[in-house]
């Protein structure tokens, strides 16, 4: 078994690296806005001729943009000569061979992958809300970005490597050549030199006036020492609920009601630095576009978000990592969080406390580990349903913070929801299908009518720290981000 991860690392490059830097993201972007060109040209000469043919795979592009990048029609270089001669040099793009050929070819897969994005949402495929058309990208508002794919050829070492030419802290990114690294990468050149990890790609992008390179990786399982033992099939206990909210950001209780954790005062990041962002917004307001001033401003608000999302990750990897490290069953509730946003009094602290990334975090963490991690029904009343008698209260407010019931249990509001959920998962024995959607499960048509306390952290495990999934203590320091893991039996904390 195999699992994907991705390491981060701030990159601390030369002017030339820079300056070559920028040039693959401007390549990048103008591979993607010519591949999009294409499509939308061979979509407007469909409409007259049914035979063309009209790319849409990644596969298609790149073998478009190939022969496009080499005709005519990409350009031509003209040299005149003493006597007044002119004659045709070359065909095609003059800069093509400036910066490594996989840029052009990862950006006609993006665009494959928006454009497909597109279709599936057109046709009712893809859930969530409706995707329009891709737009072209603009030199001044997108995020200057590129990724480059690692490729190895028989007998020679791979394209992208970390460590190399006696560096440790350094990282090798073709056509650009080993660039610095402020980070650093013992982790990742211990799993490498193991043959337990292998880099698939490099995502560098720049974010708050800093490059940043996202590591896509292939790594072995987990020791099996480091993961859950594996349950029975008969067994149906063990489960803990987690009650997700704003005054305590999380509460764990089993079944039987054991309070077995409760995570309060998160961080509230933005609402911390909205002091700062809101200063810094206004005097932005008053200077000229253009000028340096503007941009030196500019730059130091993209630092200030870009510290909110740090501080907020970094509290997010610390609670998950102390649950998953010590339960291997736990239940979600599916929330509705785009609908609770629509209260406006609390959207902006909603909106804080991420708790769609929690969910996420835990859920892969837990896969890594070999847990279960369930969502519970949307519509189930955790909340307002007493968790020693079953009766459910109507009556219930968001300000009532003590549950109350007719039969004289009085706990908790978040510590009742989590044992209700706990509950959940014992009695459906962890499974999130039923027959009929108002039973239980997760929501696939939403269109029908069917349809001030200390957080845990666990630190030191060295698992977490071997495989990279323990968070980092400081904002620069190597660390995996925003993984989307996929385990595999054959064979990306990216950015």
């Amino acid at each position: 078994m195999t699992r994907h991860t991705t390491f981060e690392f701030c990159l601390d490059p030369t002017v030339e690296q820079r300056d070559a830097l920028f040039r693959h993201a401007g390549a990048s972007r103008f591979a993607y806005n010519q591949c999009l060109r294409m499509v939308q040209a061979a979509l407007s000469a469909r409409r007259a001729d049914e035979q063309v043919t009209v790319p849409r795979s990644g596969f298609d592009l790149i073998n478009a943009f190939n022969r496009w990048k080499k005709s005519e029609a990409a350009g031509r270089v003209w040299a005149a000569s003493n006597d007044g001669a002119v004659e045709l040099v070359s065909t095609g793009l003059a800069w093509r061979y400036e910066v490594s050929q996989q840029v052009f070819e990862e950006a006609a897969v993006d665009c494959a992958r928006a454009l497909k994005a597109w279709s599936d949402s057109l046709s009712g495929r893809r859930r969530g809300r409706k995707i329009g058309f891709p737009r072209i990208k603009k030199k001044k508002g997108a995020r200057p970005r590129f990724r480059l794919r690692n490729t190895q050829r028989k007998g020679r070492r791979p394209t992208i490597r970390v460590g190399d030419a006696g560096r440790t802290r350094s990282i090798t990114l073709p056509q650009i050549g080993v660039v610095a690294v402020r980070d650093d990468t013992r982790r990742l050149r211990r799993m490498l030199a193991q043959n337990r990890a292998r880099i698939l790609f490099a995502s560098v992008s720049n974010r708050a006036g800093r490059w940043w390179v996202a590591l896509n990786v292939e790594a072995d399982d987990l020791h099996p020492s480091h993961r859950h033992p594996a349950r029975s099939e008969d067994d149906h206990g063990g489960w803990v609920g987690v009650d997700r909210g704003l005054t305590a950001y999380a509460v764990a209780a089993e079944a039987d009601g054991t309070m077995v954790a409760r995570i309060g005062a998160p961080p509230r990041a933005l609402r911390s630095a909205m002091t700062r962002q809101r200063r810094l917004a206004r005097k932005l307001a008053l200077r000229k576009r253009g000028s340096r001033r503007h941009e030196t401003t500019l730059l130091k608000l993209r630092r200030n978000h870009h510290r909110v999302a740090n501080v907020r990750r970094h509290f997010l990897h610390e609670i998950s990592n102390s649950l998953v490290k010590t339960h291997d069953r736990l239940v979600l509730e599916d929330l509705n969080i785009l609908g609770m946003l629509a209260n406006h009094r609390l959207a902006k602290s909603i909106s804080d406390a991420a708790w769609s990334e929690f969910a996420r975090i835990l859920t892969y963490k837990q896969r890594w580990r070999g847990g279960q991690v369930v969502y519970a029904n949307r519509y189930f009343p955790s909340t307002k349903t007493c968790s020693r008698c079953g009766a459910k209260r109507t009556d219930l407010k968001l300000a009532d913070r003590i549950f109350s019931c007719e039969c004289g249990h009085t706990a908790d509001r978040d510590h009742n929801a989590a044992v209700n959920l706990a509950r959940w998962a014992q009695r459906t024995h962890g499974t999130d299908r039923f027959p009929d959607p108002q039973a239980g499960g997760r929501v696939t048509n939403a269109r029908g009518r069917n349809g001030g306390e200390q957080h845990l952290f666990d630190a030191g495990d060295p698992a977490s720290v071997e495989a990279g999934t323990e968070v980092a203590l400081t904002v620069n320091r190597g660390r995996p981000r925003r993984a989307v893991p996929t385990i595999s039996a054959s064979s990306r904390h990216a950015g």
